[in-house]
């Protein structure tokens, strides 16, 4: 959720495109001209998390209420979406009506007047119903630009037959985690790059619950400025936890990202991996997944070291009508839509928390809906620093951890990037 490539010098070019927006928040509309009547509403919708049944649902739903009007889904992948966003958001011609952002990306795209400002709406979408920390990241002094649309926190998924085989109880701390984790690649060595535990290198989303579990952080805010933290002591004791995984628990490429990790799960090389709840419907899927190896798995949130569930990071989306939309009317009612009890309750079945709180209730009362609650329970945000979908940008956390995963020095690649996230910081 919130997979970036963009530098801080494509969204200041942004910020010149997309028009004056004064101190934040969006400018003004008066200079697209708006177009009434039916017309072609163009969404963009990321990644794999909505899945296909949900997008018929919406398209038909919203021609159905909408006569005479068509709802074109376009499906965008997170890497690079940053970019694609910077380009498209700043052009009347390019741009689509609605787009959903990765939470960790709504702050700095509000920020430059990317989103039409739909605070009048938000009492209708749910109002203090809505996933709070999420409105927060897309407002701006008083003013509501994106709202949320689903949140995920990951939990662990592992495979039963092999912890049976390894003689391995479900973990109930972080020390029990990772000493399971190496077992099961001692135990399964035969197995080509097999992972007792499931980490690429590129993958600090997943990462950084070990430096969160350890008391550290990316960065902090010392007085007016934020700055990075991850030379700090409890920070570095998480980052070299993540260095003993990646050497003794982890098969993964040491330069790979988190996509597609149900094809080494299904080939038999994963014991476990710390993936959002949609994966299980991904593994179910008959064309993109292993359906027969379902009933070997189950779930559980990845233990603290206190023994309470872990702070994985919260990850999920909002949604925002483009400031640069010639069908706003439209636009709104599409996202009315999207934040329905009807289209909402969906995300829940799929193993997603929705945007409304009181929706939480349908995720069921299963070992996966329990495992999506107790994730939830101790989740965490990235930093709350403006520009810090630059930092994801300048993809310098990817760098850390690939470099960690290659046997770097663990101290000397966090200063380094501590001072390329300072530095990011310090341009907003």
């Amino acid at each position: 959720m919130a997979r970036t490539r963009v530098l801080t010098a494509l969204l200041a070019a942004a910020t010149l495109a997309m028009t004056a927006c004064g101190d934040g928040g969006g400018s003004s509309e008066a200079e697209v001209p708006q177009k009434s009547g039916p017309a072609t509403i163009r969404l963009w919708i990321n990644g794999p998390d909505t899945p296909e049944s949900m997008r018929k649902w919406l398209k038909t739903e919203f021609e159905k209420q909408n006569p005479g009007s068509k709802l074109v889904i376009e499906e965008q992948q997170w890497e690079g979406l940053v970019e694609r966003l910077t380009t498209s958001l700043g052009s009347p011609k390019e741009t689509p009506d609605v787009v959903e952002v990765g939470n960790t990306q709504a702050a700095t795209f509000t920020n430059v007047g990317a989103f039409a400002d739909i605070t009048d709406l938000v009492p209708k979408l749910g109002g203090d119903d809505l996933l709070e920390s999420f409105v927060e990241a897309g407002s701006v002094d008083d003013k509501t630009y994106a709202v949320p649309l689903y949140a995920g926190s990951a939990y662990v998924f592992y495979r039963k037959d092999l912890f049976a085989k390894s003689d391995i109880e479900v973990p109930k701390t972080m020390e029990e985690f990772v000493a399971a984790a190496k077992k099961l690649k001692q135990d399964n060595a035969d197995v080509p790059g097999f992972s007792g535990f499931w980490l690429p290198g590129q993958d600090w989303r997943d990462g950084v619950a070990f430096v969160w579990d350890a008391g550290g952080d990316l960065a902090v805010q010392e007085g007016d400025k934020w700055v990075g933290a991850l030379s700090k002591p409890e920070a570095q004791k998480g980052l070299q936890l993540v260095s003993e995984l990646f050497k003794e628990a982890s098969g993964a490429p040491r330069d790979g990202n988190e996509a597609n990790p149900q094809t080494p799960f299904c080939a038999d090389k994963v014991a476990m991996a710390l993936r959002p709840g949609w994966f299980k419907g991904t593994l179910e899927d008959k064309k993109t997944g292993c359906p027969d190896m379902v009933k070997k798995i189950g779930v559980f949130a990845l233990p603290g070291s206190n023994g309470e569930p872990a702070p994985v990071l919260l990850g999920g989306s909002n949604i925002a009508v483009s400031n640069k939309s010639a069908h706003k009317d439209l636009a709104r009612k599409l996202v009315e839509l999207m934040l329905s009890d009807e289209f909402q309750s969906q995300y829940a079945e799929h193993g997603l928390t929705p945007a409304k709180v009181s929706l939480a209730k349908k995720l069921g009362d299963d070992e996966f809906a329990k495992a999506t609650i107790d994730a939830v329970s101790n989740a965490k945000l990235t930093p709350a620093a403006k520009g810090w979908a630059s930092v994801e940008g300048a993809r310098i956390l990817e760098d850390l951890f690939v470099g960690i995963a290659e046997g770097g020095d663990v101290a000397a690649l966090a200063k380094k990037a501590d001072e390329a996230i300072t530095g990011q910081l310090a341009k907003d």
